[in-house]
């Protein structure tokens, strides 16, 4: 079973950052990384994506705002929020999917707050 272990969320003001990082118990090398945000009343949406080979999505909405990386070396991947909105606020959820089983993790989800 392979645990997603997030943190980096919070209440941040329209127009600032915060960087959101996820580390996985296995070797993140073996996975396929993501977040996915989901708000109150509305379905969990993709945010942005990267797979093992570093090919990475991102939603129309956060294009040119957020930006995920990961270092394997660290075992992490990091979502920075720029700019941020009053409608990106929502609990952002890591998720795993391991290349070799297809299998899917979830993190716990880290609040993230965008209000004046």
């Amino acid at each position: 079973q392979v645990q997603l272990v997030e943190s980096g969320g919070g209440l941040v003001q329209p127009g600032g950052s915060l960087r959101l990082s996820c580390t996985p118990s296995g070797n993140i090398g073996s996975f396929n990384m993501g977040w996915y945000r989901q708000a109150p009343g509305k379905q969990r949406e993709p945010v942005a994506t990267i797979s093992s080979l570093g090919l990475i999505n991102y939603a129309t909405s956060v294009k040119g705002r957020f930006t995920i990386s990961r270092d394997n070396a660290k075992n992490t991947v990091l979502l920075q929020m720029n700019s941020l909105k009053p409608e990106d606020t929502a609990v952002y959820y890591c998720n795993a999917v391991d290349v070799r089983t297809v299998r899917s993790y979830w993190g716990q989800g880290t609040q993230v707050t965008v209000s004046s």
